[in-house]
């Protein structure tokens, strides 16, 4: 079973830092092959160095539709699969739901939902073709439980938990699985970025 787990491609978005660099440092130290998604790729260009031709790193705002059909070109083009997409970038807002306006309701929106979906649904493709593939949105406790004065950060975090169940349905009769994980308070720099 070990054997089986390792070589595996990863494409992590949000690997600048907080639970995406985690997710990065930790299958490139096992040894497996990972994409590297970030907006600002210096932030981790001591990985690529590090670990070489292992790691590919992508300049990726996942609210930019450009961006996201590049990273997953080099990601092919690259790796030749992939077999797990980690939706991991994300953005935290906090306010009282009327003061938030419809721009940054729909920017929160995007980061936090779109973005994902919209990553999911460039990489099915070749999931679907490979026979199996594994894909991880990050949502959180606020996905589940709300709390006040986050209820656009909540209502993004909702949408991609509903909308990864019904994912996940559809596409298990193709191999392919969904994971969604749902953290609590955790320190990174999440809030500040």
């Amino acid at each position: 079973m070990k054997g089986k787990l390792l070589n595996r491609v990863y494409f992590i978005t949000g690997t600048s830092s907080g639970f995406g660099r985690a997710l990065a440092e930790a299958v490139l130290g096992r040894g497996d092959r990972a994409v590297l998604a970030a907006r600002k790729t210096e932030t981790i260009s001591d990985l690529t160095d590090t670990y070489g031709d292992n790691a590919l790193a992508v300049r990726l705002d996942v609210t930019d539709a450009g961006q996201r059909h590049a990273a997953v070109q080099a990601a092919l083009d690259r790796f030749g699969r992939v077999d797990v997409l980690a939706n991991i970038a994300g953005r935290g807002s906090l306010g009282a739901a009327e003061e938030f306006s419809p721009e940054q309701l729909g920017e929160q929106m995007a980061v936090n939902f779109h973005g994902a979906a919209e990553m999911t649904r460039l990489l099915l493709p070749a999931m679907r073709a490979q026979g199996s593939g594994h894909i991880l949105n990050l949502t959180s406790v606020g996905g589940v439980v709300s709390f006040p004065g986050f209820s656009a950060y909540c209502a993004s975090k909702f949408a991609l938990e509903g909308w990864s169940e019904a994912l996940r349905d559809e596409v298990a009769p193709l191999g392919i699985r969904v994971t969604i994980v749902e953290p609590g308070a955790f320190r990174t720099e999440f809030a500040g970025d």
